[in-house]
């Protein structure tokens, strides 16, 4: 702009300098052709005068730009701070979010178990009982005092024969096993159904759990998924054992962690030392070229231990013991002359430090433990304060308390639901689970024996909420209100949830199946109950209850 006045300024001092008027010949006449002069002059101020208008057109083209850019920068201030600030507002709103949303999973997995305890909840999760005809309470007593209360004393003698005749194979184990290199066995605990008094379906089967030891000097120094390592989702419940000298270091030798010179050696990881212990560690059934237990090796190892007692014990009985499973280590059938069989499972487990939660090698086909890639995972069992847990409510429960009865009624329909449709995804881990959840849920005035029908339709329907949001917990881990009686670790207490029905969102054929099932069990809830209890003969009821007095 200072160059545009300028350049006006020296086009007028231009104008003035030459004009003929201001400077005059000296002879004062005026030219013959002063007319055409005069003409020219005009001309040339007309043409000046254009220029200078024209000049004034660009100068105000130059202001207006000018403004025109100090406008905008002033609109892309403005628009940046409001930019920043909508920025900080639109943070600001998602971090409310997050939390409000954290807050609300938080408070669902804090109140997991407090389910059941309403009336309301359960009015409204019922939707697959609309047009359902449910068996009334005189029926399902009749059902239940008929079929299934005279099991009772078939399971205490089949649990006592299979006991007596374990604790002697056991100690036939121990006598073949070299003490000084071989696993230490321990006396075997009856879990499960049978020792829970709930089993209902034929053939019965005793589960028993036989806890081993290293030899000394070694130790077993487990790990689980909730001990502060990470562990990717389809190991939650897993963990692993490592196999260690008593009098070895937790965090190990130095050299794992040092990379030694060309010209140091470490005198306890030599190659010959490492050679020596990577074959004591095979001797001690560790995954190849690590100090990790492995459990098909163990299987193998109780699998011949267990043959080589039988074969030293075998004189004595008059009836046959074989593997019935080969993909467990101790499924075993015993085979009577008369035909008759018993079949029951002796099953190797490591002890979880000083509690009775235990590592279990296999899990004899109940749809608990998912297959692993790694031999060197043991899944978790708390079968044992599980049995603990069921005796210790029953005491403050009501006389003939119905919470078994319901267990035993409901696992009897889903079985003979699969035995008309097929397999499901549910198994009877997962029936017992819901009962413990109401178990803890309800308080014990709602399980006397009269509320029979109403309990069952809330274990039903409990059920029915968790496969429609495929969630059901486990009942200990993560259950801040266990009773401190049980004395169940703290650590598992304060673990995340662990979502026994994870299967069901990963695996949707299977959930699909599921549900239909269990849609079709409760149609034909009452058709079955009804069936069951017109078809066993009066002469058998009498029997029932001679031999239940």
């Amino acid at each position: 702009m200072p160059m545009g006045i300028f350049r006006v300024c020296l086009v007028v001092i231009t104008a003035i300098v030459n004009h003929p008027l201001l400077f005059p010949k000296e002879n004062g006449t005026i030219p013959e052709n002063a007319e055409e002069i005069i003409q020219k002059m005009k001309e040339r101020e007309e043409s000046l005068r254009l220029e200078k208008l024209r000049l004034e057109r660009e100068i105000a083209e130059q202001e207006a730009t000018h403004k025109a850019l100090e406008k905008a920068e002033e609109v892309v201030e403005e628009s940046k701070e409001g930019t920043v600030q909508w920025d900080m507002w639109t943070a600001l709103s998602m971090v409310i979010f997050l939390l409000i949303e954290l807050w609300r999973q938080d408070f669902q997995e804090g109140n997991w178990q407090d389910t059941g305890g309403e009336e309301d909840d359960m009015a409204v999760l019922g939707k697959a009982f609309k047009g359902v005809a449910f068996p009334d309470k005189a029926i399902l007593a009749s059902f239940y005092e008929k079929r299934i209360l005279g099991t009772t004393g078939e399971m205490a003698r089949m649990r006592e024969m299979v006991e007596g005749f374990a604790d002697d194979l056991l100690e036939a184990l121990r006598s073949v096993c070299n003490r000084d290199a071989d696993m230490e066995v321990e006396d075997c605990m009856g879990v499960g159904s049978m020792y829970e008094n709930w089993r209902v379906r034929k053939p019965f089967v005793c589960d028993l759990i036989v806890p081993f030891a290293p030899p000394e000097p070694y130790c077993f120094r487990s790990q689980t998924w909730c001990s502060g390592d990470s562990f990717p989702p389809d190991e939650q419940g897993y963990g692993t054992i490592k196999v260690c000298r008593a009098d070895e270091d937790v965090t190990g030798c130095i050299c794992d962690k040092t990379k030694l010179g060309e010209d140091m050696l470490c005198l306890l990881h030599s190659q010959a030392n490492t050679t020596r212990l990577s074959s004591e560690m095979e001797d001690l059934l560790c995954f190849k070229n690590t100090q990790y237990l492995d459990a098909d090796q163990v299987m193998k190892w109780f699998q011949i231990a267990v043959t080589k007692a039988w074969n030293r014990i075998s004189h004595k009985y008059e009836f046959d013991l074989s593997f019935s499973l080969l993909d467990s280590p101790g499924a075993l059938k015993i085979k009577f002359r008369s035909g008759k069989s018993i079949a029951f499972n002796l099953t190797p487990v490591v002890q979880y430090e000083n509690s009775d939660v235990y590592f279990i090698s296999h899990f004899p086909r109940s749809g608990l433990a998912t297959d692993l890639s790694s031999s060197t995972h043991w899944f978790l069992t708390f079968a044992v304060y599980e049995r603990r847990f069921i005796q210790l409510v029953s005491k403050t429960l009501p006389v003939n308390a119905c919470h078994v009865s319901c267990l035993q009624i409901l696992s009897f329909l889903h079985g003979k639901q699969c035995s008309l449709t097929g397999p499901s995804g549910l198994t009877n881990y997962h029936l017992k689970t819901v009962m413990l959840h109401l178990l803890q849920a309800r308080p014990s005035q709602d399980w006397v024996p009269e509320k029979l029908e109403a309990r069952l339709q809330d274990m039903l329907k409990f059920l029915e909420k968790c496969l429609h949001e495929k969630k059901l917990y486990h009942f200990f881990i993560g259950n801040g209100k266990v009773p401190a009686e049980l004395g169940f670790p703290i650590i598992f207490q304060r673990a995340e949830p662990l979502n026994l029905f994870r299967p069901f969102v990963l695996h949707r054929d299977i959930y699909r199946k599921t549900v239909d099932t269990f849609h079709e069990m409760l149609r034909n809830t009452s058709a079955l109950i009804n069936e069951y209890t017109m078809h066993i003969p009066l002469a058998h009821t009498n029997g029932i209850h001679k031999e239940s007095l």
